[in-house]
């Protein structure tokens, strides 16, 4: 017998007619209400002498550009009880990685008409376990990595000064929650995001990515995107779904589309809207930034678990609230701060708890804990139903610090989670510093992450502590 359960509010129904009445009322009023002349783009006060571009008009408001990043990984790491590698014993692993290789190429091409695409691959180490290993264990194929990340094309119907609405689809990142759902890789203050953030990565989506329709844009000081996305089925992902059972996983039933928002309030300088969704990790000093956000996502029939004969659905209902600095201290020196605090609440439904190592080292496990999978190597059970603290601050030090070799910048993170299927709270904290020899262009980082070990509790269905893990990770990023 299967007992369908809608756990969604009349208030998610009123927020989700809302998001639809926005970009209706948006997209009649502007085009109304628009110049018979398109209107010129703002200009920007990002330096474009080292770009890969090709102007399409003398002004340059018109241009199609061509960008490229690598992030390679050194790293040593303490594993987790139980880890094999393709069938070996590795209490400790070092590995060789590209975290990420990326090439974007995007474009201006009309006052009105922007597209973007990116293409590239992620997390390829010797198991070249993308999206995972094969279910015995063996690697993936390592010559199908790379796909493409993003394809779109978005339509501004409205630009005064600095304000502008756009419209766009395709496949994006663009989305709500918070800015860490949307990073941009390249500039990223710590070495590396707050994936926790992605909170559907590689399950119903494509790193992050999703088919989606949108809106976003920059009305006096505040910024908004609205988004509709339609997830991916679970069983596209490249790895078998979990068996249906008492704790919450993706549904493979009863398909839903996606509704998210993140509004931003930006009380000094705006920050670069160029490409849809991506989001600066830090500035340098650049810019003097001071934002309070707030987002959300929501999808009915987004899980599902067993009760009884019964199946249950339960809404994905996420939402956050955040602030962030980045600014310089002395525009003189070079010096300046980053810091970022937010809170989110992470509801997948009863029980829902994933495990997640970054480029994970190893393959399986000789000591699996009940009820999750993908205990391995470095990972920790970093996307869960319960409640998430996350914070960062970095300090760039002076110009010059190191001559010709640069400067420093050191930083902090910490990510403390309250999730309903773990005894008490969880941290994981990173310590690192990011030699900048040009900037983002050119950056060494030295991270020490230390995170939970966690192991079957003598209460039903719950995971006890029993210590802690470490790993070393020296990260060079080349950038342009």
């Amino acid at each position: 017998m299967m007992r369908f359960v809608w756990p969604v509010s009349p208030k998610l129904h009123l927020m989700k007619k809302i998001v639809f009445l926005v970009l209706a009322l948006s997209s009649t009023a502007f085009a109304q209400n628009s110049p018979t002349e398109p209107a010129a783009a703002a200009p920007s006060n990002t330096d474009t002498r080292n770009d890969i571009r090709y102007n399409l008009n003398p002004s340059g408001t018109h241009y199609v550009k061509a960008t490229f990043l690598n992030q390679t990984w050194l790293r040593l790491n303490n594993s987790n009880p139980g880890t094999t590698v393709l069938g070996d014993p590795r209490d400790e692993t070092f590995d060789i990685g590209l975290r990420r290789t990326r090439m974007q190429l995007f474009g201006q091409l009309t006052d009105r008409v922007f597209f973007y695409t990116q293409f590239g691959m992620n997390n390829f180490n010797r198991l070249n376990a993308f999206p995972g290993y094969n279910n015995n264990g063996t690697p993936s194929n390592r010559k199908v990595a790379a796909f493409f990340h993003d394809a779109l094309g978005e339509y501004e119907v409205h630009r005064k000064g600095t304000s502008f609405v756009r419209f766009g689809g395709g496949l994006t990142i663009m989305n709500g929650l918070s800015r860490f759902s949307q990073p941009g890789i390249g500039s990223i203050l710590t070495m590396d995001v707050p994936v926790f953030a992605q909170v559907t990565v590689d399950q119903t989506d494509q790193f992050a990515r999703k088919l989606s329709v949108y809106s976003r844009g920059q009305v006096g000081k505040l910024n908004y995107r609205i988004i509709v996305a339609d997830p991916f089925p679970i069983e596209t992902n490249g790895a078998v779904p979990p068996a249906l059972g008492a704790n919450s996983t993706f549904a493979q039933r009863n398909h839903r589309k996606q509704f998210s928002g993140l509004f931003i309030y930006n009380f000094f300088d705006t920050e670069d809207n160029t490409t849809p969704g991506y989001m600066t990790g830090t500035y340098l000093g650049r810019r003097k930034v001071l934002n309070l956000e707030a987002g959300f996502i929501n999808q009915k029939n987004a899980t599902w678990r067993r009760e009884g004969a019964d199946t249950t659905y339960s809404a994905l209902n996420l939402w956050s609230v955040a602030a962030y600095l980045d600014m310089p201290i002395n525009r003189v020196k070079g010096t300046a701060v980053s810091s970022y605090l937010g809170y989110f609440h992470t509801d997948y439904g009863r029980g829902y708890l994933r495990y997640n190592g970054l480029m994970n080292p190893a393959s399986g496990t000789t000591q699996p804990l009940p009820g999750v999978g993908g205990t391995q190597g470095n990972a920790f059970p970093m996307f869960g139903t319960g409640n998430v603290v996350y914070a960062q601050a970095g300090y760039k030090f002076r110009d010059g610090l190191l001559g010709e070799q640069g400067t420093l910048l050191p930083y902090a993170s910490l990510q403390h989670a309250t999730y309903d299927r773990l005894q008490g709270g969880m941290n994981v904290w990173n310590l690192g510093v990011n030699w900048l020899m040009k900037g983002h262009t050119g950056k060494l980082s030295l991270n020490y992450e230390n995170r939970p070990i966690y192991q079957a509790s003598t209460t039903a269905n719950l995971l006890a502590p029993s210590g802690r893990r470490g790993n070393w990770v020296l990260q060079y990023q080349v950038s342009i």
